[in-house]
């Protein structure tokens, strides 16, 4: 008896572990839009920090990113369980705002010329190399605000992975919750860290003796600008396709438009099905985004200006 017993509880966390595996996955694959805007965001927090200070700036917003794990996991089970309608709302909410950000981040290239951007680079760069800035407030508003955009980006992180695994046993839940917080921070944060040092990287080894490392060094200061405006462009995509992919699927006659769209397309093969579903998403996230940038715009001269 005590066999067959030992057996069955074998078995049966064998299966919840499958199923942890198996639920982890799929709100992975739904966070990954996210995850890469989390990532040009971040990443794009810590210029202008001197390059000794890029790792302990990455380290103290990583930790900053640990504790809104800390307030949000708990959080989002407090819903899960006493206010599940809420999730869907939630999501909806999450995904207008990744397209309103999307759109509001191409309408800034719009408005604004290369010759504008270069000449607030310069200036912020300018300020910050005065001796009489205060680099260790500098540093905080850094910080403080970086925590703050993690917020946010955490919040629809987690409000996606409750969605995905929102059919689930309660304990199911708060083990992927907590595998996906942990897991994205990690990832983020260590990817930042390497981001931020590839152009010091460059630097030490275009100043070596070798002929090989200087021509590496190169590259890699050739390299990580490309980088981050890669990173800029894909992040800004990611957004209209998951905020896009959030509200088709959120609101039933659009979620039956799309799969309409996608077995017209299946004949053509499973490829163009997923690009034309995948088009539909990124569209729609584009228009929604552009109706609450007007939105936001017509009514901004009426809110309460913060000094």
């Amino acid at each position: 008896m005590a066999g067959t017993s030992l057996l069955a509880l074998l078995d049966d966390i064998a299966t919840l572990l499958d199923d942890i595996s198996i639920m982890t996955k799929v709100a992975a694959k739904k966070t990954a839009g996210v995850l890469g805007d989390d990532l040009a965001l971040n990443a794009e927090q810590v210029t202008g920090v001197r390059a000794e200070r890029e790792l302990p700036v990455v380290w103290a917003v990583f930790k900053g990113s640990l504790i809104n794990k800390v307030i949000l996991v708990p959080a989002a089970m407090l819903i899960s369980v006493f206010l599940p309608w809420l999730i869907i709302p939630l999501l909806m909410v999450g995904g207008c705002f990744l397209c309103f950000e999307g759109f509001e981040k191409v309408a800034h290239k719009w408005l604004h010329s290369k010759t504008e951007d270069d000449n607030e680079h310069k200036a912020r760069l300018q300020a910050i190399a005065q001796t009489d800035v205060d680099m260790v407030a500098f540093e905080k508003q850094k910080i403080k605000g970086a925590i703050r955009t993690d917020f946010i980006l955490s919040a629809e992180i987690i409000t996606i992975t409750l969605g995905a695994v929102a059919s689930a046993a309660l304990t199911s839940q708060v083990i992927v919750l907590c595998i996906i917080a942990l897991g994205m921070s990690v990832t983020v944060y260590g990817l930042v860290a390497g981001i931020v040092k590839i152009d010091d990287a460059g630097l030490h080894l275009s100043q070596s003796k070798q002929p090989f490392s200087i021509k590496l060094g190169q590259l890699l200061l050739a390299f990580a600008p490309k980088l981050m405006k890669f990173l800029s462009i894909a992040g800004t995509a990611a957004m209209f396709l998951v905020g896009g992919g959030i509200i088709v699927h959120s609101l039933p006659f659009l979620h039956h438009l799309s799969e309409s769209l996608g077995h017209s397309a299946a004949h053509y093969g499973s490829v163009a099905a997923l690009l034309l579903s995948s088009g539909f998403n990124f569209v729609l996230g584009v228009a929604a985004g552009g109706l609450l940038v007007l939105a936001f715009t017509l009514i901004k001269p009426v809110l309460p200006q913060k000094a």
